[in-house]
């Protein structure tokens, strides 16, 4: 499945962007919106409707609500809300908005396994989670669209950047260069070269912030961080990444815990309508 993303400043700007994935053919059970903070009425003008397929409500329900706790208990349709470490609440529109609320509650690995089971993850692109959380703490709107093929997702991504989206790379980019001096500062103390390390340094960070790994405790994440560095040797088999890259991982889950020490309501920005 492909993924285009675009993280708008404005609301306003996510919700044209919405009507006109819709005015391509976009399913919308295939549209995803996520806002920080707000209530389910904010929503109301998000142009998606709560169409999904049969059963997958009390399927998500079993699996991610349990975890995440949705306001009232509702059963997960077309909206759901979440408490994500570091952003605060957050609410989805769409239905694999809720599938990625429950990768990114702090219960994530109690619900791995069971959404698994049911193909609710399938495709979702947990490896760009921590850039969307990132978007949504500094009050951005995420809008994903999900395709099946590429001209779809070609003229998804065009709607999108038509309505002045910035593209998640930009986004992660952004996101990066926010943490770049504290950790150049941090590597420093090693005696080692940041600039020479950096590549696999910030390889090292962002995948202890891979959604399937990062609640975890570390023994239980070693396994997985040794076969992250093995296929990264074996892509760059000349050079020196091991150091850099463990360090990386450290202080990315020390970055992730102190996200959730703090309290989210805090850490998000007004968004813009």
């Amino acid at each position: 499945m492909r993924v285009v993303t675009g993280v708008f400043k404005s609301r306003a700007a996510a919700e044209r962007a919405v009507l006109n994935l819709r005015s391509i053919s976009v399913p919308k059970d295939k549209i995803t919106v996520l806002v920080p903070g707000g209530t389910r009425e904010d929503l109301q003008s998000v142009p998606i409707g709560a169409a999904e397929p049969p059963g997958i409500g009390k399927a998500l329900g079993g699996v991610v609500g349990a975890a995440v706790g949705l306001a009232g208990g509702l059963e997960l349709g077309a909206v759901a809300s979440a408490f994500i470490p570091g952003v605060g609440s957050v609410i989805a529109a769409g239905l694999m908005g809720a599938a990625l609320l429950g990768l990114a509650g702090g219960s994530v690995g109690a619900i791995a396994g069971d959404a698994l089971e049911n193909g609710l993850t399938e495709g979702l692109p947990e490896d760009e989670l921590f850039v969307y959380e990132d978007a949504l703490r500094k009050g951005r709107t995420v809008v994903l669209a999900f395709s099946d093929d590429e001209a779809t997702a070609e003229s998804a991504r065009h709607v999108i950047e038509a309505e002045g989206a910035e593209s998640v790379d930009a986004a992660r980019q952004a996101w990066w260069m926010g943490l770049r001096s504290a950790e150049q500062e941090h590597y420093s103390s090693s005696r080692r070269d940041f600039e020479q390390d950096e590549k696999f340094y910030r390889l090292g960070f962002e995948a202890a912030l891979h959604a399937r790994t990062r609640c975890k405790e570390y023994d239980q994440v070693l396994a997985e961080m040794a076969n992250d560095l093995e296929e990264l040797q074996q892509r760059y088999p000349d050079s020196d990444l091991e150091e850099p890259f463990r360090h990386g991982y450290e202080r990315g889950r020390a970055h992730y815990q102190g996200l959730c020490n703090k309290r989210g309501n805090e850490s998000v920005a007004s968004p813009d309508h």
